[in-house]
């Protein structure tokens, strides 16, 4: 249930949003010399004929997508701008996941000097829409979770040709959550004995999430990043940084997810369908549905905190204020799973009495600020930027 202050940043958030749809595609041009190149390349370098193009979505990095009418089809244009977006990684993870049967996007044409690539396109019905209109979520999850025992069987293989998700990058990540959320967003000034606590529950963490079998782990499986399809539901996109890492991983994304959430029993009867299926197909699931779950949720937690910091980032250095209306679900999770267990206990206290509080006064104050014209950051020669993983 959301607070009165938490359902005023959403209803603000989403009033933010709307001011700013993008303009016509020909009020574009003059304004976006990045548009003006694609344009050139895909009628001059490629000599298509093209009737329209049309902005089709954004996502939390400098990627851009772009819908083309070309006579009869259409495509979709991923522009990445090579000085801050490197799609060789994009490339390859899409032919590993394409030799498992999963429904990525076709490539048909890219130029990784300036930074496009032509891919087909999906339509424009993702999971959380179809999922909000309700009656459907036992079909699309079920296809999801199959889709999910897919990459993690058949993708062992292509596993072994990415690199881990190892203690580097679960520290690197567990570290933007002090950093972007507290001390950034919520504006807290962490003591010696805070810092050590977070230290200890970090430390917890990585070493349960690097007990668990590794597989192939996509790190944005969620209904932002899947596609409802005709045939071969979902198309699966945005897995550009898939690394070999924790089983519990990417069920988390999908069933845990940030931007919906359902019913705890819910989650753990689809879990627990999802472990049937993946141990009669020979990977190694743990002793019991108790292991399992605990995998799960301990991922779960590394995930959100590391959310919780991106999240912030992404208004505070990036501009983007949507974000800011998902941190409540994201920090609720993080407390009702700590709460199940007895290492987090004194960590979901501090929670409960240091951060709880200061979430929803810190958000309306950063939406007002948005509101009343804060300027964006631009953030100058960096090569690339995460995303909530």
């Amino acid at each position: 249930m959301k607070t009165a202050a938490q359902a005023n940043v959403s209803h603000d958030v989403r009033h933010y949003n709307a001011r700013f749809t993008p303009p016509p595609i020909h009020c574009m041009h003059q304004k976006d010399p990045r548009l003006a190149e694609l344009k050139s390349w895909l009628t001059t370098g490629l000599r298509w004929r093209v009737k329209r193009i049309a902005p089709a979505s954004a996502d939390a990095s400098f990627r851009r997508y772009f819908r083309v009418w070309r006579d009869a089809a259409t495509f979709v244009v991923m522009d990445a701008p090579p000085e801050k977006e490197d799609s060789a990684p994009y490339l390859k993870v899409s032919k590993l996941l394409a030799a498992t049967g999963i429904h990525v996007p076709q490539v048909h044409e890219a130029d990784l000097r300036r930074g496009y690539v032509v891919l087909e396109d999906l339509g424009d019905t993702q999971y959380l829409t179809r999922l909000r209109a309700g009656g459907h979520a036992d079909s699309l999850y079920g296809d999801a979770l199959a889709c999910l025992a897919r990459l993690q069987v058949e993708g062992l293989e292509a596993a072994r040709q990415l690199p881990p998700y190892d203690r580097a990058p679960l520290s690197r990540e567990l570290n933007l959550m002090p950093e972007w959320f507290l001390e950034r967003h919520l504006k807290l000034t962490l003591t010696p004995e805070e810092r050590a606590l977070l230290t200890v529950t970090f430390e917890f963490l990585m070493s349960e999430v690097l007990e668990q079998p590794m597989v192939f782990v996509h790190r944005d499986f969620h209904s932002r990043n899947l596609m409802v399809t005709a045939t071969n539901n979902p198309g699966v996109l945005d897995f550009q940084d898939a690394l070999r890492g924790p089983i519990g991983y990417d069920l988390v994304s999908l069933l845990k997810d940030c931007y919906i959430a359902w019913p705890r029993s819910r989650v753990e009867a689809w879990l627990r369908d999802h472990r049937r299926l993946v141990r009669a197909r020979g990977l190694d699931t743990g002793a019991d549905d108790q292991e399992f779950l605990r995998w799960f949720d301990l991922a779960g937690v590394q995930r959100h905190l590391k959310v919780l910091g991106i999240f912030a980032r992404l208004w505070h250095r990036d501009g983007k204020v949507g974000y800011l209306g998902d941190l409540p679900l994201t920090l609720d999770y993080v407390r009702d799973t700590c709460a199940r267990y007895t290492e987090l206990t004194e960590f979901v206290r501090w929670l409960e009495v240091r951060i709880v509080p200061r979430l929803a006064p810190a958000n309306v104050r950063e939406v007002s600020r948005s509101q009343r014209g804060r300027p964006v950051r631009v953030i100058k020669k960096r090569k690339t930027a995460r995303r909530a993983k």
